[in-house]
């Protein structure tokens, strides 16, 4: 009788086994497809796919560029020149873990921008000093336009990689304005000798499933602003935790916002989104 039973318990205790490790499975196929934009082209490298030869990434905020790491690194191994604006210094931002005090967190998000940067191949570098978190409301519009009219004279892109006015990736207001600002700079541009202005513009988003789930009310609200995504392509996820180590003191934000590590993270937000624009 007790052999009985115990083979019994054995069994269920396989069942049961059986059917956790299913549900598992079943969980992770369920998250994996919340990080995927079925019908979109992918492609190995946007700017090969594009023809560009000098790319420009405008972005608000020191680290930002993590979010399009995979495009400024298959840019240069395909031979393109890239250009980064970061405009701020980040000196509004939280600690994530506290390194530095507070007064001087402009300062080290600064160097670790630049480090990054260099680490990423970028072949030239600008940081603004315009106010954290003031984009929208301290900066004149159409100021914050001539300044990247004048920054594509200095770079002379043909492809532009910057935030959708309406979504911002993430919901930023600062996001927002750059990419408001590059989509005003690139419409107005006039071409001068040689150089005629960008031919594209490439829109960083983030995948629609997860932001409208589990993304919260600011989730939603990207998902809801977005266009869908034109491409695709592969985002380096050792790259990308490479770039959260020199960005120490944001080196835990992925941790703190979304409640699990970036490498856990990067196994599931393996791509990144654009919508690419051409420019008539």
């Amino acid at each position: 009788m007790l052999k009985t039973l115990g083979r019994i318990g054995a069994m269920l205790g396989a069942v049961l086994g059986a059917a956790a490790l299913l549900a598992a499975m079943v969980g992770v196929v369920w998250l994996d497809a919340l990080f995927e934009e079925p019908g979109v082209a992918h492609v190995l490298s946007l700017a090969g796919e594009l023809g560009a030869k000098r790319v420009m990434v405008v972005v608000a905020h020191p680290d930002d560029e993590q979010l399009v790491a995979g495009l400024i690194v298959k840019a240069i191994e395909g031979g393109a020149d890239v250009s980064m604006i970061t405009a701020t210094r980040g000196e509004a931002g939280s600690q994530r873990p506290q390194v530095a005090r507070q007064a001087e967190l402009g300062i080290i998000r600064t160097a670790e921008v630049l480090k990054n940067g260099y680490a990423l191949g970028v072949t030239a570098q600008e940081v603004w000093n315009m106010p954290d978190g003031g984009l929208e409301t301290r900066v004149p519009f159409m100021a914050l336009v001539a300044d990247i009219v004048r920054a594509f004279h200095r770079h002379e892109p043909d492809l532009v990689v910057t935030f959708w006015p309406e979504s911002g990736a993430t919901g930023h207001t600062d996001h927002m304005r750059i990419g408001l600002a590059v989509q005003h700079a690139v419409k107005q541009f006039e071409g001068i000798h040689v150089y005629r202005g960008p031919k594209h513009i490439a829109y960083t988003l983030m995948p629609r499933g997860i932001m409208q789930r589990l993304g919260g009310e600011r989730g939603r609200f990207v998902a809801d602003n977005q266009p869908a995504p034109t491409h695709s392509m592969p985002g380096d996820a050792r790259i990308k935790q490479r770039g959260w180590d020199i960005h120490a003191s944001q080196r835990d934000y992925v941790q703190c916002v979304y409640a699990v590590p970036a490498n856990v993270l990067y196994a599931f937000f393996d791509k990144e989104f654009y919508f690419v624009e051409a420019v008539e």
